[in-house]
């Protein structure tokens, strides 16, 4: 993408997912009205849509509807959260927030970035957050949302114990004592029920500092991969995989000891002098501080700040995961891509997550390297490219994020989940009528 369409496009992308969301902050009154996803491209195929304020009403609104689909922050780019019968949203819910010995628990529509307070009043900090901190808790666990960082698992690894509004109504807490149902309903997919709650493992709080390199040629992804992204607690690659100038490395390192300085220059790229945005036309004020200022872990984990709430924009969104070793092939491969990505590609994120053990996690039995790709939003086109980029990634089993833009068929998807079988068993086993299944689910996940 050359300087004049950076700049042409600089307006889209500052109502993108690269800067905030979004409509996710919408309050409970103003959720009515709104069907369709913040970034616009979905409009949802029901108007009912379910608010109740108590646990008494939410039971009895799942006891008498036929079918009912969860609804969270609305930041999903495909149909996983639509239903042509009923949406229910917990954003009228009391938000009560309560303390373990090394947990709190949290309402399902919480957002991670309102859970920030609460924590930082006990001194306590969980283990990663997602680089946008408006997403609700609940939702992000369904989907295996994630941060970033060779150590760091995707943020349903915090989880602990979820309390769910099963299909009968009732209120069921499910543990890893439970350890099936537990690494089932972790990463649910909404196939269970209404997470009305989470359960999430604490530590005590820490600092970081961020630091972004510019300029990283492109070679130097693939040829220092793991050193590159071995650099901090949280790493992240910025690029249009055909523009040097526009490759950047986020790296976020927690403050511990004696902490090393970062050299100004590494694998030909340098040291910024300035806070930056990931596309560099565009202005920093919504990214969290960098230059090496010190802050707490919620100011720096995420890449935009936890109080810029702009517009929600017009794009659409792809991700998908390999397992680790895989890396520097797919990079190959999507540099020799560059021109049949690039009229689409806004920009490209690659970031690590450790491998887990639930059922149905895109990091699920690998440590794996995600590679996003934020779109303009023309969904023919990007219909058109997507078989094209998914062949080229299927060698190397490439997983998609469950809330974002793909067109795999059932039957591949179930071939990258060597736990499909066991998943689908437990769905159907708690929800045999298919009370929380809408046709995503039914195309992509489930059949029977």
């Amino acid at each position: 993408m050359d300087k004049r369409t950076f700049l042409k496009t600089s307006s889209a992308l500052l109502l993108g997912s690269v800067l905030a969301p979004l409509s996710g902050c919408t309050r409970p009154e103003e959720l009515a009205p709104i069907r369709t996803n913040w970034a616009g491209n979905l409009t949802y195929s029901t108007d009912q849509l379910l608010l109740p304020t108590s646990m008494d009403e939410l039971q009895h609104m799942v006891r008498s509807h036929d079918h009912v689909r969860p609804l969270g922050s609305r930041h999903c780019f495909n149909p996983i959260a639509d239903s042509r019968e009923a949406q229910l949203s917990l954003a009228a819910m009391p938000q009560t927030v309560t303390f373990g010995t090394d947990t709190i628990t949290v309402p399902g529509a919480m957002r991670y970035g309102d859970t920030v307070p609460h924590l930082d009043e006990r001194g306590l900090a969980l283990h990663n957050l997602a680089s946008l901190p408006h997403i609700s808790v609940a939702g992000a666990l369904a989907t295996a949302t994630h941060g970033s960082g060779v150590s760091n698992g995707n943020l349903a690894t915090a989880a602990v114990a979820m309390e769910v509004v099963m299909a009968s109504g009732d209120r069921v807490t499910i543990t890893p004592q439970d350890a099936a149902l537990f690494r089932a309903a972790a990463v649910g997919l909404g196939c269970f029920g209404v997470v009305s709650s989470v359960t999430l493992r604490v530590e005590p709080t820490y600092d970081m500092m961020q630091h972004v390199y510019l300029n990283l040629p492109l070679p130097s992804i693939d040829e220092h991969f793991a050193a590159i992204m071995g650099l901090g607690y949280s790493v992240s690659i910025f690029t249009d995989w055909r523009t040097p100038e526009s490759t950047q490395v986020w790296v976020k390192r927690r403050i511990a000891g004696d902490l090393a300085d970062l050299p100004t220059e590494m694998f030909g790229a340098v040291l910024a002098d300035r806070n930056v945005h990931p596309v560099l036309a565009l202005s920093a004020d919504a990214c969290t501080d960098q230059m090496g200022v010190p802050g707490a872990w919620h100011a720096r984990l995420p890449h935009f700040k936890m109080d810029f709430t702009p517009s929600s924009g017009e794009e659409l969104q792809s991700e998908y995961f390999v397992d680790r070793q895989h890396a520097p092939d797919v990079i190959g491969v999507l540099r020799d891509m560059a021109d049949q990505l690039n009229p689409l590609l806004m920009i490209s994120e690659v970031r690590t997550i450790a491998a887990d053990d639930l059922l149905m996690s895109t990091a699920g039995e690998r440590d794996s390297v995600a590679f996003h790709f934020t779109w303009h939003q023309d969904w023919k086109a990007l219909q058109a490219l997507l078989p094209a980029l998914e062949a080229k990634l299927a060698p190397f089993a490439a997983r998609p994020h469950w809330g974002k833009n793909f067109l795999m068929s059932h039957d591949v998807l179930q071939s990258l989940y060597p736990a499909h079988a066991q998943f689908q068993e437990l769905v159907l086993t708690h929800d045999p009528e298919g009370k929380f299944r809408n046709n995503f689910v039914n195309e992509s996940i489930i059949h029977g």
